[in-house]
């Protein structure tokens, strides 16, 4: 009888990896990808909807970066909390 062995996961929708403190996410086809990668995917298509003109889709791409955006800076504020603990 074969086993697979999986790398650990911390919840559904994040991977930490033992050394790293950079949190990777799923994106909507799956694959795994970090805020600021997310955060620069959705600022394209915000510009890209721009320019064809749909304000709609622009919008809602920008509110998707915009949650990025506070991801990074909630990680960022995070870090900085733990080395003025240490």
């Amino acid at each position: 009888m074969r086993t697979h062995r999986h790398s650990p996961t911390i919840g559904p929708f994040s991977v930490r990896s033992k050394g790293s403190e950079k949190k990777l996410t799923r994106d909507v086809g799956g694959r795994l990808t970090d805020p600021q990668g997310s955060y620069e995917r959705y600022m394209a298509l915000a510009r890209a909807a721009g320019f064809t003109g749909d304000a709609t889709e622009m919008e809602n791409c920008y509110q998707h970066a915009e949650h990025y955006f506070r991801l990074m800076s909630e990680q960022a504020n995070s870090k900085i909390r733990k080395l003025g603990a240490q």
